[in-house]
């Protein structure tokens, strides 16, 4: 295998996790960025200036690739109607041209309450949300991509991202915001309703341990289990412990608040969209993965939640 490949994203969480897991493989890694987010590439990539809605750059920029990360989304969750296809449809032809493979960090947004509560790979997608129905649209083009034998393609679909540099995500926007130590901690969940949380570094481990196995299909998905927080409590539970004494105060999250503020914001309308995530158990089963892989890469709990902190300068 050459092993060089393309970071679309890499400024992101996910993109940078998995760019930083392959230059530790020994992958030569690229980036493609836009000029304004070159600052925040991890150190050891080759940054190329580009935009991943121009089709050209990103042709260019994955020359030789075998591997093509796609994890850009439009920032703030703006536009992802006009701009969530055309980044993927990109590449795709790039990925095509090359020969290279396709990773797809993937979501739960893709399912509908018929695959509730338990989730496998084959489970059905009938997404009940307009971001939904784009990732699920974005899947059955990789899918057709694939059939044609010009490219393969790999889905690694994971809970709620917190970790370092996760910034948008749930854990930062909503539970601790970054920048100082809470006065109180802010639970999105409905109480006794469990939820499903992803390290960024466990991600990214099995994400690239996946690619450099070599066993894989034209077309394979695979659901991690992640964090199962079972009842709402178990991921601020881990928040109050590490930040230590005095003790900070769990409050429910005040979605009254971001109904307000959601005809001015559209971050904060598209975060509303996703809260029937909040309001029932919603997990993914990793039978498949741990059959592939032997085990699920996972940091303890404990350990996750102190390095966010940390590196969100959340801790005294």
């Amino acid at each position: 295998m050459e092993r060089t490949a393309l970071v679309l994203g890499a400024s992101g969480g996910i993109g940078g996790a998995v760019a930083r897991r392959l230059l530790a493989s020994g992958w030569t890694v690229r980036a493609l960025a836009r000029e304004g987010s070159m600052a925040r590439l991890p150190a050891g990539v080759a940054p190329v200036a580009g935009d991943a809605m121009d089709a050209r750059a990103v042709l260019q920029a994955a020359r030789g690739a075998a591997l093509v990360v796609h994890a850009v989304n439009p920032p703030g969750y703006r536009d992802w109607d006009r701009l969530v296809l055309p980044m993927l449809d990109n590449t795709v032809a790039a990925a095509r041209a090359n020969g290279a493979r396709i990773l797809l960090p993937g979501t739960v947004y893709n399912y509908g309450p018929d695959a509730f509560p338990l989730i496998g790979e084959d489970a059905p997608q009938n997404p009940a949300t307009r971001k939904g129905r784009i990732r699920a649209e974005m899947e059955r083009r990789l899918r057709e991509a694939a059939q044609t034998g010009e490219t393969q393609v790999l889905v690694v679909r994971a809970g709620d991202f917190f970790g370092p540099q996760a910034g948008n995500s749930w854990f930062a926007q909503g539970l601790v915001p970054p920048g100082r130590r809470p006065r109180a901690i802010r639970n999105p969940a409905a109480r006794g309703v469990g939820h499903q949380w992803a390290y960024l570094p466990d991600v990214a481990e099995t994400m690239v341990r996946l690619v450099e196995r070599g066993e894989l299909g034209g077309f394979e998905r695979f659901h991690m289990e992640g964090h199962w927080d079972a009842d709402g409590t178990r991921m601020t539970g881990a928040i109050v412990e590490a930040l230590g004494s005095p003790a900070v105060p769990v409050r429910p999250l005040p979605w009254w608040a971001l109904r307000l503020a959601a005809p001015f914001n559209e971050t904060v309308r598209e975060l509303l969209e996703m809260r029937y995530l909040w309001r029932r158990p919603v997990r993914m089963t990793n039978a498949r993965l741990v059959a592939r892989l032997g085990e699920e890469p996972r940091t303890p709990l404990a350990e996750a939640v102190r390095a966010t902190l940390a590196a969100n300068r959340c801790l005294a």
